[in-house]
């Protein structure tokens, strides 16, 4: 089998150096050999095998299970020169455009995501150990894209400054506005709308994790009679909202899914109400979830294209109002990440174990990389039931968010050291 991975490199890696050392300990190197670079050590014979008969999911799980070692660079050095040529080469390589082709045959099985698979698919990813997402995410465990106005702020500065923005866009101008927070994590969100904004929100996920804890958070702050959360699907939802926010959840929906996703928001919203969605997309149009990420990280996930939202969303009756396309933001929410959990890698180990750190941190490692030298993105898209619900330009986005920047730019800026003393773990 190494005939075949040696041409699958040498074709692949032509920007960039890769240097393998094969179990027999003989050296290939690959590239034109500038930077990027990286050194591995494939350390037997069957994990040759493995890449060969399935090159993505066969590099993951031996990097998990130590076949893939790191002879120069780290994990993320290693993927930046393979998913660098990939984005320039992979089409040219008729292996990889018959394993894409096949992956894309088996979106709609892969996606059906109804309602029992859903919550299944959550609790792969989200029902972990709380204490690993302490390790990592900002004090309030906002696990999406954060908002870089200047590009410099500190994850917590950012996060909040992500969630100024999406309250710009829901134009909660008035106290007692009714939300829904649709797949609202730990609540961070739901109770930064309740507690700065006066809103009444009904926050809703399928990880009992979750729930848990804002439920914990709100009762905390004196915000249960304000916000209130449940462990419900969105398509059960009953009620009908001033305004709907979904961050990070669209990602999770599934193809055969998205009609019914907006339909659901235009039945939940009311006749004047605003709507926001702010989810992973991609650039170069429509594609596949890297069949690793969905065994071992997002089961049933996806990150669309537009063009694959824009036919369920106009379908639905709903009205595109504004959108946003977030560019680079994720990848500095992720590199960040990568630096916390590497910081606090000896405490997650001892959580989980080497091998999980080891899927966790390629996960990071090729997240980040999938926004910086690849094609994905954030997009926000506001949407509405009538086109006068918001105002006639997005003037009015700034200057809602102005008075709050200034009061919050002081309370978001400490120091690691000083975030984990206030940091309180479950």
């Amino acid at each position: 089998m190494r005939p075949i991975v040696n041409w699958l490199l040498r074709r692949l890696v032509q920007d960039g150096e890769l240097t393998v050392r094969w179990p027999d300990n003989q050296i290939t190197r690959y590239g034109s050999g500038g930077p990027p670079s990286a050194a591995i050590h494939i350390t037997d014979w069957p994990t040759v095998r493995a890449i060969a008969r399935n090159p993505w999911m066969g590099i993951g799980e031996a990097y998990m299970n130590g076949g893939l070692t790191l002879q120069s660079g780290n994990i993320y050095d290693f993927l930046r020169v393979m998913l660098e040529n990939v984005e320039y080469h992979q089409n040219e390589i008729w292996l990889l455009r018959l394993h894409a082709s096949l992956l894309h045959r088996l979106r709609p099985l892969l996606q059906l995501n109804n309602a029992s698979r859903a919550r299944r698919n959550v609790a792969h990813h989200y029902d972990l150990n709380g204490r690993l997402y302490a390790l990592f995410l900002d004090r309030e465990r906002l696990y999406s894209c954060a908002y870089f106005p200047k590009g410099d702020e500190t994850i917590e500065a950012a996060q909040q400054a992500k969630i100024r923005h999406i309250a710009a866009k829901l134009l909660l101008d008035q106290p007692g506005r009714t939300v829904l927070d649709i797949g609202c994590g730990w609540g961070a969100t739901a109770i930064a709308l309740a507690r700065d904004y006066g809103a009444n929100v009904l926050g809703i996920t399928l990880s009992s994790e979750q729930l848990t804890e804002a439920r914990n958070r709100a009762q905390a702050e004196g915000l249960s009679n304000r916000v209130r959360f449940e462990l419900l699907d969105y398509r059960l939802v009953n009620e009908q909202f001033d305004r709907i926010v979904s961050v990070g959840m669209f990602e999770h929906v599934g193809l055969p899914n998205y009609q019914t996703f907006f339909n659901t928001i235009h039945r939940c919203l009311k006749p004047d109400g605003v709507a926001l969605i702010h989810a992973i997309g991609r650039f170069d149009g429509p594609g596949a979830t890297s069949p690793w990420l969905t065994k071992y990280i997002f089961p049933g996930g996806y990150s669309p294209a537009l063009s694959e939202v824009f036919g369920p969303l106009e379908r639905s009756g709903l009205r595109s109002t504004d959108i946003e396309i977030l560019r680079l933001h994720y990848a500095k929410t992720i590199a960040h990440w990568r630096r916390r959990f590497a910081a606090n890698r000896d405490t997650i180990a001892s959580i989980y174990d080497e091998r999980f750190c080891r899927m966790f941190e390629m996960y990071l490692a090729g997240s980040e990389l999938a926004f910086s030298v690849q094609d994905h993105m954030v997009f926000q898209i506001q949407l509405a039931r009538r086109q006068d619900s918001v105002p006639l330009t997005r003037d009015y986005i700034a200057r809602a968010e102005r008075p709050a920047r200034r009061q919050a730019a002081a309370a978001y800026e400490d120091t690691p050291a000083q975030l984990h003393t206030k940091f309180r773990s479950p």
